[in-house]
């Protein structure tokens, strides 16, 4: 809730997990990210550990995972600190759930990390779009994909192998596929193709970061595209992202991550209700085994 800090949230979660499952360590330090935080993809570290305090209106990002018998955990969950979304908090975070669905649809064995990557910073562009801070002037979002315009607002790669490792071995293996280039795509943690029972985190996000947009609304080509007076007004904003652990199955993925997805079970739990089980949740968390029933 507004007023409490950072580190409280990370201490929580630590205490929760070791007191109700056994889990003494954590498999890396929580991101506990408030407000402006979520900028800082690896936000919590020595030099910005979890201290800010909460303020109303804040976009929470955590992203925090258990240790058990060695085996780790990584799930990332966002939520507004009132309780509700506001109208462009709600886009850009339907704009990224939008992303973990669309990876969802297609990861079946055979099918291509990098593509994945690519279906969910579509997804991403057509919020921003939404949001009126891309303005594709003609432009299909396939060709913005092209221009690398989508880097600037996930600038990480779509996820990476777990399981001993919170970043586990793997990616990129020796004759396996090249590292690709671009803003986002060379920061992919694999650019395998997928095979049954590869064990990977999903997440997606969309962030305002101050040296993107100044490299975005500065750049003769993508600036174009890009509304920067709206842009501008994200500035301090923070992000969205995402993520959970799954497998990928004989038929499709698996998700091992049961957390409130979908806007309205996000805002029911805020305001204290309690976590549905499986069969009542919201249709946007069923697609695509988003959750196993």
């Amino acid at each position: 809730r507004p007023g409490m800090y950072e580190y409280q949230l990370e201490s929580l979660f630590n205490h929760h997990s070791y007191y109700n499952f056994g889990c003494r360590v954590a498999g890396y330090t929580a991101i506990c990210g408030c407000g402006p935080s979520p900028a800082v993809l690896h936000y919590g570290h020595a030099g910005a550990p979890n201290d800010r305090r909460i303020k109303d209106g804040d976009m929470l990002l955590l992203d925090m995972g258990s240790e058990y018998c060695c085996y780790g955990a990584d799930i990332t969950c966002s939520f507004p600190a009132s309780g509700r979304f506001t109208p462009d908090q709600r886009v850009v975070y339907t704009a990224v759930l939008n992303a973990q669905v669309a990876v969802y649809d297609m990861l079946v064995p055979g099918a291509s990390w990098v593509d994945a990557h690519r279906a969910a910073e579509a997804e991403i562009i057509k919020g921003l779009i939404e949001l009126g801070v891309v303005a594709p002037r003609g432009r299909s979002v396939p060709e913005l994909l092209e221009l690398r315009l989508g880097g600037h607002f996930m600038p990480h790669g779509l996820g990476h192998f777990i399981g001993i490792d919170t970043h586990d071995v793997g990616g990129y293996p020796g004759g396996g596929p090249a590292r690709p280039e671009g803003l986002g795509l060379k920061s992919l943690r694999t650019a395998r193709v997928m095979e049954e029972n590869m064990v990977l985190t999903v997440e997606p996000g969309c962030y305002f970061i101050d040296h993107l947009i100044d490299k975005v609304t500065a750049d003769p080509i993508l600036s174009q595209y890009i509304n920067a007076e709206r842009l501008n007004e994200f500035r301090g904003w923070g992000g969205v992202r995402l993520e959970d652990v799954g497998v990928i199955t004989a038929d499709g993925w698996l998700n091992y991550t049961a957390a409130p997805r979908g806007v309205d079970e996000v805002e029911a739990t805020m305001a204290g209700g309690k976590w549905p089980p499986m069969k009542d949740l919201h249709p946007e968390c069923r697609r695509a085994n988003l959750l196993k029933m």
